[in-house]
Parts: structure tokens; sequence; C-alpha cells
């Protein structure tokens, strides 16, 4: 299986504050890895580092072997990193259509998003704001995509949802492996990250206490009590 992200003992700092101390994980094509953690944990921090938003004070981050070091924000997007944020940030003024263009590198990627969220397609001419919290979420993602990744970092896609929506939201994450882009998900919705996921790192205090498959992660007891009420 080829390994398209590899992190290696990341420590990032805000300031005097250490958010991330000695991180390593990896993930490969064709696989969906949770991040899971509380609030705080350092979740939004790893996603944030691996983009380049955040700079890494040790330690090395490499995509599809190649070093992330040194390289801008604007050219790991370039390399095949796709980045859907806490919050959504989508643009209120513009409609579905114009929000997706705005990242559009092909043709054929706006029908693709359509096809993966039917709902955009339905609103494709109303403005950003006049969507739901759900579709908003679906065209933040679907804007991550039009850029085609081969690794799409989300971060926290269920906040603010209800449960029905955030099951919506994060069931796309299996169509969206299938299509050939890998995930990473920052959730606190534990439960289903790892319903959607095949492998996770549980982050506590910036960081990795526990890793392994999403099923014998579901079964560990201390997961179960720690997130999943026992």
């Amino acid at each position: 299986m080829t390994r398209l992200l590899r992190i290696d003992g990341l420590t990032a700092r805000y300031g005097q504050i250490t958010a991330l101390e000695g991180v390593s994980l990896e993930v490969h094509a064709g696989e969906a890895v949770a991040l899971l953690g509380a609030n705080g944990a350092g979740k939004s921090t790893l996603l944030k580092a691996v983009m380049g938003f955040v700079p890494a004070a040790r330690g090395s981050i490499e995509f599809n072997g190649q070093t992330l070091a040194g390289v801008s924000v604007a050219g790991r997007s370039r390399l095949g990193l796709g980045y859907s944020p806490e919050g959504r940030r989508v643009f209120p003024g513009m409609t579905v259509r114009e929000n997706l263009e705005v990242a559009k590198r092909s043709e054929a990627s706006l029908d693709e998003v359509f096809d993966l969220f039917p709902a955009l397609k339905e609103k494709e001419r109303a403005l950003g704001w006049q969507l739901s919290g759900g579709q908003q979420q679906m065209l933040a993602i679907g804007r991550a995509l039009m850029t085609r990744p081969r690794l799409l970092l989300l971060d926290e896609p269920s906040l603010g949802l209800s449960p029905i929506l955030t099951r919506e939201v994060l069931e796309r994450v299996r169509a969206i492996v299938a299509r050939g882009t890998a995930v990473l998900l920052a959730e606190q919705n534990v439960a289903k990250a790892l319903d959607v996921s095949s492998r996770a790192y549980v982050l506590q205090v910036g960081r990795v206490t526990e890793s392994g498959a999403a099923a014998a992660l579901g079964d560990n007891p201390r997961i179960r009590e720690a997130f999943l009420g026992g």
C-alpha cells in the first residue's frame, strides 16, 4: 500500500505553548484514518501543520515521499493535499457553483462534487449564507475536493450539526475514499469517525496515546470509557 503521509516526531507550538509533542502517524492511499480526541487535544493543529499553516518546531512531515519543509501552503495543495477547515468558511455572498469554481482544476471536478453531494446540485444558484449548516459543510468539503487531492484533511466536519446531518456528512467519507482520495479525519464524534475509518490515532494533550485498527479501538475499554460512554 502506497504511503501518502508520514509524520515523524512532530512538535508544534503557539508561542510558549506546546500544542503537539512528538507526534508520529501515517496515512496510506485507499484508506480513511481518524484523528480522535477531545477539544484542545491538538487535532486541528496537526492538520494545520500538515497544510503549512502552523510551523513545525521539531520533527518531519513527508507527503508522497517528499519532505514538506519549506513548501508553501499553495505548494502543498499543488502536490495533492486538500483541506476542509473547521467552521466551514464558505464565501457567503457567492453561489454554491461560484464557491466550488474558485478551486476548480478540471471540468470533471464540478460534476463529481454534485454527484457526491446531490443537495449542492439542487442549490447551485443559492448563496452561501442561504444554505443550512449541513449544506455549508458539504460545500466546504466539495470545494476542497475541487483541487483533486490525493489526501483530504477534514477538520471537525460534524461540528454544530444534528445527529442526522452528522451521519449524512460523515458517511460521504467512504465514497470519497472509494473515488481515490485518502482521508485524514479530525473528529470529536468518535463512534461515527471509527465507523467510517479503517484506522485511528487518539490524541491527548498533544500526544498520540493510542493507535490501531478502528474496530479494535472501538472495543478498547480505555477508548470506550473516555469517548463512548463506557
